[in-house]
């Protein structure tokens, strides 16, 4: 019997084409490709659904933050402005609907590799939960695998996951070195972030040459001083 390739189920992604498949077919006679397939399908439609519906009451805040600002919403250049704030805002918190293990199901593999992975230099971009403007920077990533490593791209999609959300720098950089601590469970982790605030720069102090870096150590990257001080130099040069 042949069965729909995962393109060709991206093809039909609705709640009403998959689930129809699934009843036809038999969800358990399926390719594990084709099963992965119809799952995130359902997935993204139920994140849409949502924010779809939740577009006009964000749309409606805006058109209220606008006149509280004195502005006329009914002027050309302001029209569509609060329609487009929403659709931004509901992009830049797209990781409240996303998972880790929704990228890493995939892509963790046995291997025998006992030393040392990097990935720096990782751009990131968030918004800082106690003034709504951006802070944005860089993210250095390593971990000592115990058998198990991770697809290189995904650990840049971990860093996207939870930076777009409302964040604060030192609770992102912890939440990213326990995310990987968590699926790939390595003898140890650690994460930098180096980034500039918006909130220092744009307002406040208005510091523009500011930057704040912030660390998580976990594993043998927090008890041994070696391992910390190897990774800090690898992360820290060119």
């Amino acid at each position: 019997m042949e069965y729909p390739k995962a393109a060709e189920m991206n093809g039909m992604c609705n709640d009403k084409i998959v689930n129809e498949f699934m009843c036809r077919k038999g969800f358990s006679e399926l390719s594990i490709e084709v099963k992965k397939a119809a799952l995130q399908c359902n997935e993204k439609s139920r994140k849409e659904s949502e924010d779809e519906s939740n577009l006009p009451v964000l749309e409606a805040a805006y058109s209220s933050i606008l006149r509280g600002l004195g502005e006329n919403t009914d002027r050309q250049g302001l029209l569509r402005t609060p329609f487009r704030a929403a659709k931004a805002m509901q992009f830049l918190t797209k990781g409240y609907h996303e998972t880790v293990y929704d990228i890493l199901n995939d892509a963790i593999f046995d291997e025998d590799h006992d030393e040392m992975v990097i990935v720096k230099d990782i751009d990131m971009f968030s918004l800082c939960e106690h003034h709504l403007v951006p802070f944005f920077g860089k993210v250095h990533i390593g971990y000592l695998p115990s058998k198990k490593v991770v697809g290189l791209s995904k650990l840049a999609r971990i860093v996207e996951i939870f930076s777009r959300r409302l964040q604060v720098q030192e609770r992102l950089t912890k939440q990213i070195a326990h995310a990987i601590c968590e699926a790939l469970q390595p003898a140890g982790v650690g994460v930098v972030i180096e980034a500039t605030h918006m909130c220092m720069v744009m307002r406040g102090v208005q510091k523009m040459n500011s930057r704040t870096i912030t660390s998580a150590m976990v594993g043998v990257f927090r008890e041994d001083p070696k391992t910390r001080e190897e990774f800090l130099s690898l992360a820290k040069n060119s």
